[in-house]
């Protein structure tokens, strides 16, 4: 019996160990659907779009400082003198601008628009995360599924064995220690079972996470993104685009603005005010006679601090450090850019050679497995050996899923690493967040109509009116 119990499931077997994923349903979630849900769904990106909003204010900020600022005053006073009432009341009209600085204003327009592309380039750095972030959830969901789908029927294949395992004992051809191994091997089944279902329940709460929304069916990944020629290539690449070494360049060059700004504190500053204001009085000790008076005034002035107790020096020496650290900075963000793409591109290639090596395991543990079943039948092997040899081809197979998703993985660090994993670059097809938009409403420190009517239609598209 036990021997007509093998012929039926020496092919099957293996068939239902390495068997595929079920018919996948007419809209399956592909990966670009798993990317596009994340940058839509991302608080990150929001919150670091709105640090970008911030800091094209600043810029605005810095250019007001070469606008007058106008502002009104109005003043009343009540006093008694020896028993008489007295009271004065005033409004005056005040403008004061700062009509030349010695470059002061210009430096901080320059450094308030270094900062708004350094933080463009940080915003790009945060969507590359979201997007890498996203691609990791939906491979490890997609080998968790197979890891399950594995697990299950290395279960079925082993109960078979165990049931075989039964007759064969109860026809007296093994002993109780072959079943007992039987059942051993099907409980460590189990629990390997219940462990990538585990795993595969943290897959799916991680895609919700990152996609705001739970996995249905998931198409295969597609085919892995063209990559550079070769590894020097990668790292050109790197170097040209990715986004925290710009991030890091414009830094740099606002830490020099900032030598000059503070060299530039000691300078004069020359600023102009203007002023109109009516006032009038009454006093009841000059019989009740009201008095109005009208002043005009126009004043120019200048100053220079001669001596500021050591702030201005220690100023001056606090930005050349902070330079110096920009400095060093961006060249340790340029070496750690080139020692991730040496890593992604290394990952590649172990990926690869991993691939290539478990499939010449697999043929060959399917050859060994079916030799071992064959010499089980004729009393030559045991139920232990018929066991190692299954679990070797499952190991196998496991191994494969795994090293496929790390080398999809593998491709998209590649690309995050060149700073070329973006929406626009991987061509997702859907409108993507415009970083100047907001910066070109506000540049000019809008407060007329027109540049408040600009300024509401880009608060409505990015959905913040």
């Amino acid at each position: 019996m036990f021997r007509s119990t093998l012929k039926f499931l020496r092919q099957p077997v293996i068939a239902l160990l390495l068997a595929g994923a079920v018919a996948l349903p007419a809209k399956a979630e592909t990966l670009a659907d798993a990317m596009v849900a994340a940058y839509r769904h991302s608080a990150l990106l929001e919150q670091n779009r709105a640090v970008l909003r911030a800091a094209d204010e600043d810029a605005a900020i810095a250019l007001s400082a070469l606008r007058p600022i106008i502002q009104w005053v109005a003043d009343y006073t009540y006093q008694n003198i020896e028993g008489f009432d007295a009271n004065s009341a005033s409004l005056s009209l005040q403008a004061q601008m700062t009509l030349y600085d010695w470059g002061r204003s210009a430096i901080a327009i320059d450094i308030a628009k270094e900062s708004v592309l350094a933080t463009r380039a940080a915003l790009v750095g945060v969507e590359q995360d979201v997007l890498l972030g996203a691609v990791q959830a939906y491979l490890d969901v997609r080998s968790a599924t197979e890891q399950v789908e594995l697990q299950n029927n290395s279960v079925r294949v082993i109960g078979e064995e165990r049931r075989a395992a039964a007759d064969r004992f109860e026809v007296g051809e093994i002993t109780q220690t072959d079943v007992s191994q039987a059942d051993a091997a099907l409980a460590e089944a189990n629990a390997s079972l219940a462990t990538a279902e585990g795993d595969l329940a943290i897959a799916r709460e991680n895609y919700r996470a990152a996609t705001g929304r739970a996995p249905g069916q998931l198409a295969p990944p597609p085919p892995s993104p063209k990559l550079p020629a070769s590894l020097p290539s990668a790292r050109e690449i790197a170097q040209r685009t990715h986004p925290l070494i710009q991030q890091a360049k414009r830094e740099a060059a606002a830490s020099e603005l900032g030598v000059a700004a503070a060299a530039a504190e000691r300078n004069p500053e020359l600023t102009g005010s203007a002023g109109l204001s009516t006032s009038r009085s009454k006093s009841i000790s000059s019989g009740g006679v009201s008095s109005t008076t009208d002043v005009g005034s126009l004043s120019l002035s200048m100053s220079q601090t001669i001596y500021s107790g050591g702030r201005l020096p220690a100023r001056h020496r606090q930005a050349m450090a902070q330079r110096d650290a920009a400095r060093s900075s961006l060249l340790n963000v340029a070496r750690q850019v080139d020692q991730a793409v040496g890593t992604a591109w290394a990952g590649i290639d172990v990926a690869r050679a991993q691939i290539r090596s478990i499939d010449r395991q697999i043929v060959a543990a399917r050859q060994a497995y079916n030799g071992v079943r064959e010499e089980a039948t004729l009393g030559a092997r045991t139920t232990l050996d018929v066991l190692d040899a299954e679990q070797v081809v499952l190991e196998a197979s496991a191994n494969k899923i795994t090293a496929e998703a790390n080398l999809q993985l593998a491709h998209y660090q590649l690309l995050s690493a060149m700073g070329l994993l973006t929406v626009e670059n991987l061509k997702l097809g859907i409108p993507t967040y415009d970083p100047s938009a907001y910066y070109n409403a506000v540049r000019d420190a809008p407060f007329t109509s027109r540049q408040g009517q600009s300024l509401d239609r880009v608060l409505r598209a990015i959905g913040k009116e």
